[in-house]
């Protein structure tokens, strides 16, 4: 082996391990609450596709965080407590290729939401039949990134926190648990989005109604057109007959026809000059 070959093995080895450590340390940093993270969000993308990706992941830390430390501090158990989110989010952005994950909203659900855990629960229970606690974790999850978008993102329409919110059931929940996740937000919209889902309503009432009109329209055209074609067809039909005349026939057969008052006459001349004619012949 060449001693270039080994001082190139020697650098790859040192570089390595520098990296490992400098991760080390920027885990151990950010589970000291001294977060590091590049949260520029030139670095990391920040696509509808990006975002969708930070949903997931924030579900599955919010998972955890719900059966460890928020489960303990509910318990009393405060002693048990050594699983913080921003321990999670350490772990997690270091065990998971993350290059293709929104990472600023990620950490924006892992802080804030832990944060408000108590207004959004409470927001949550307004619309259950059960206690929160009662709740499925995973459902449980799904609900409080729901609720937290609806209250505090506002760029976000509903109906796409709504969508997201099924998304993340058909990835992690249970077949069932749609029904539940879909009413409580949907409430919750009503309540938090007043403004925006009666702007919807509105606007679905206008295309029913233009649709209704233009349904009505073309019935109506069809209608015409049908009235056409069966006048049409019955036109068609109607053949044209010879009307028979009330007036007796004559025929040179039947002499017992009684004549007209005209052809009376013209005999009546036609005999006077014939017996006329014989007279003067008999005097001759």
């Amino acid at each position: 082996m060449t001693d270039q070959l080994k001082r190139a093995i020697s650098a790859a080895k040192t570089a390595q391990a520098n990296d490992g450590q400098a991760e080390a340390t920027r885990i151990a940093s950010s589970s000291a609450g001294d977060q590091t993270f590049d949260m520029s969000e030139s670095s990391y993308k920040t696509s509808h596709t990006a975002i969708r990706k930070a949903r997931r992941f924030a579900m599955q830390g919010l998972y955890e965080w719900l059966v460890t430390d928020r489960r303990f501090d509910v318990d009393g158990k405060l002693g048990w407590k050594a699983n913080a989110p921003h321990d999670i989010a350490a772990r997690t952005r270091a065990t998971n290729a993350m290059h293709t994950v929104h990472i600023g909203y990620y950490h924006e659900m892992m802080r804030d939401i832990p944060e408000q855990i108590e207004a959004l629960d409470a927001l949550i229970s307004q619309h259950l039949d059960r206690e929160v606690d009662k709740l499925d974790t995973v459902e449980h999850a799904i609900l409080l990134i729901g609720a937290y978008e609806l209250q505090n993102r506002m760029e976000i329409p509903y109906k796409v926190v709504l969508d997201e919110a099924m998304k993340l059931n058909n990835h992690f929940g249970a077949t069932d648990a749609h029904k539940l996740i879909n009413a409580v937000l949907d409430k919750m919209a009503g309540e938090l989005r007043a403004l925006e889902v009666q702007a919807d309503t509105n606007a679905n009432l206008r295309t029913s109604q233009k649709a209704a009109k233009q349904s009505e329209a073309s019935s109506a055209e069809v209608t015409v057109a049908d009235n056409i074609e069966a006048a049409t067809e019955t036109e068609s039909t109607i053949v044209d007959e010879p009307t028979a005349s009330n007036k007796p026939r004559i025929s040179a057969n039947k002499a017992n026809v009684k004549r007209s008052s005209a052809s009376k006459a013209s005999a009546n001349i036609s005999d006077f000059k014939a017996s006329k004619k014989n007279a003067n012949d008999t005097k001759d």
